[in-house]
């Protein structure tokens, strides 16, 4: 599904540069959840933001290759980027409410004629949130954080993409809507041709998600282990 070789990814600035990561190789198959853990400031936003093509290429370099389904992400078009955001790659960011326009009313985002109304219903009565036609009448500075983390989800998965990728997803949410995230991306990965990757520092959510996890740090990813090792030998032996 998804092939990452990244030689190195590095920052500019000021004429200075300083390289961020490197030599970054791994595999995402479907029907599995890929947890990438490392401490704030490791550099996991800057890697998958790095793979879908959203680093500003003022500042940033990126020297490798990063295979979706046989294309070369990082040699797509605009247009072609647009088009694999829209249909295949869903990406939800640590500050969803910064996702959303300030001044369109989440109605803009929803009701378009590629959904069903009553998949939009469904979609928010499992994430429990309330009902849509009083959802969409808001604009997004009037949700609280961790609605607009699940709003970002709903609209995510109204999509349908083959992979979602998740930054942080546990910040701003409570226990319990954590554990409804969890169960959602486990209903999501049955499907067949879907994976999940995401990047997080929450240890207990990791574990209880990841079906294979890697550690960023000092610029490199390991590879990915099976859950169960991992964080018996591979996280403890980092510690």
């Amino acid at each position: 599904m998804l092939k990452v070789n990244i030689k190195k990814v590095e920052l500019t600035s000021n004429s200075d540069s300083k390289i961020i990561l490197k030599n970054i190789n791994f595999v995402i198959e479907p029907q599995r959840i890929f947890t990438i853990i490392g401490a704030n400031g490791s550099g996991k936003t800057t890697l998958i933001k790095a793979i879908t093509g959203l680093l500003d290429d003022r500042i940033f370099s990126v020297d490798g290759e990063v295979f979706f389904q046989g294309k070369d992400v990082l040699k797509l078009s605009d247009d072609e980027l647009t088009n694999l955001r829209i249909k295949e790659i869903k990406y939800v960011f640590q500050d969803p409410i910064n996702s959303f326009d300030p001044l369109k009313r989440l109605s803009y985002y929803f009701e378009s004629s590629i959904f069903k109304q009553e998949k939009i219903s469904e979609v928010f009565n499992k994430l429990m949130l309330p009902r849509k036609e009083m959802m969409l009448k808001l604009y997004p500075f009037e949700v609280s954080g961790g609605m607009a983390q699940r709003l970002s989800l709903a609209l995510a998965l109204l999509y349908e993409p083959s992979l979602l990728i998740l930054d942080e997803p546990t910040s701003g949410i409570d226990t319990a809507n954590s554990n409804l995230l969890l169960l959602m991306l486990k209903e999501f990965i049955q499907k067949e041709n879907r994976a999940v990757l995401l990047v997080t520092h929450d240890l207990n959510f990791a574990e209880a998600a990841s079906s294979k996890a890697a550690l960023l740090s000092d610029s490199k990813l390991s590879e990915f282990y099976d859950r169960e090792f991992f964080f018996k030998n591979v996280l403890t032996a980092s510690e």
